[in-house]
């Protein structure tokens, strides 16, 4: 449906800023989450595909027709195309029903009516339709805003930083609602996060981006579990990293520069392949604790699903049954 074709931008000739020589495919039904640290040039990749900005070099492809830069035509960006930024543009003190209506022509109003209202419903804000937007939380309004870009029938849905101004307990919430709206209506949704949470728990591909450069763009399970640069895995899970020197002090043999593993994948149990370690700080998370061990100086952090079954100052037993070598 996207094809992304060789695309460059710089914002600064000095200096690094933008994006530089990207490429990859978005099939039609597809969230693909666009993960990377604070400029890193998520957004401008982003505003790139919308046609939000004029690009240096290269194209983006949408249904094989090329999308055109805000220098070509009237309006900037795509029509089969919606963004939702994260102050979401929304008129604060008319009512949420009036928000999203006013997207809709008056030519049929009983069929505007009827669209304002499904879309309402399938975002779960139907008792809201009353209410101010001034008098609503960040998630309502998070929601009033997508609402507001999907009732025009698109077929792409842009999302820059989402939930960066909704609580945890509405995240999850958000989160399964948009992806439930996307395999129930076909939506393309393309979403910017710094948080790579948000693409592990949400996206069928994710594309991460470092300085401008594109690492890696594949399902999340392949991202996660064989990272092709350290970045990666330090963006997707907190990976443990160390160097050479300190891999060997572990006792772990390595051709490469470094070792890198995720806390999950260090397991505190007593085999033949086992180090002893001692228990420097517990870190509760919940369900599970985090702990910091430390071996000949080196620290690494290991999981443990049993809370409270080792203490600080604790001996444990740990084998770290897999490595990635960098």
């Amino acid at each position: 449906m996207i094809s992304v074709k060789n695309l460059t931008k710089q914002h600064q000739a000095e200096q690094l800023s933008g994006i530089n020589n990207i490429s990859f495919n978005i099939a039609k039904g597809e969230i693909v989450a666009i993960i990377g640290e604070s400029g890193s040039g998520k957004s401008t990749l982003l505003k790139s595909i919308y046609g939000l900005l004029k690009v240096d070099a290269g194209e983006v492809m949408f249904n094989e027709k090329r999308v055109k830069g805000p220098d070509e035509q009237l309006i900037p960006g795509h029509p089969a195309m919606r963004m939702v930024t994260q102050d979401f543009s929304l008129n604060i003190y008319a009512k949420v029903y009036d928000n999203i209506a006013s997207m809709l022509s008056n030519t049929n109003v009983a069929l505007k009516q009827q669209k304002t209202m499904e879309v309402m419903e399938q975002l779960h804000i139907t008792a809201l339709k009353d209410k101010k937007i001034i008098e609503l939380s960040g998630g309502e309004q998070q929601r009033v805003a997508i609402a507001r870009a999907l009732v025009s029938n698109i077929q792409v849905l842009l999302l820059d930083e989402p939930f960066s101004q909704v609580d945890a307990i509405l995240k999850n919430q958000l989160r399964a609602d948009i992806k439930r709206l996307a395999k129930e209506t076909g939506l393309t949704i393309i979403m910017v996060s710094h948080d790579a949470t948000d693409g592990l728990f949400m996206a069928d591909r994710l594309v991460i981006l470092k300085d401008g450069e594109l690492l890696q763009h594949d399902r999340p399970k392949i991202v996660y579990e064989h990272p092709k640069h350290i970045y990666t895995a330090k963006m997707l899970g907190n990976a443990v990293i160390l160097n050479k020197k300190e891999a060997e002090l572990l006792g772990i043999k390595t051709v490469g520069d470094h070792v890198v593993f995720y806390p999950e994948w260090a397991e505190i149990k007593n085999n033949w392949g086992s180090r002893r370690f001692e228990v420097k700080d517990i870190y509760y998370k919940g369900f599970y604790d985090e702990l910091l061990l430390e071996r000949n100086g080196v620290l690494i952090r290991a999981l443990q699903l049993n809370s409270d079954e080792h203490k600080k100052n604790d001996h444990v037993q740990v084998n770290i049954g897999r490595f990635l070598e960098f």
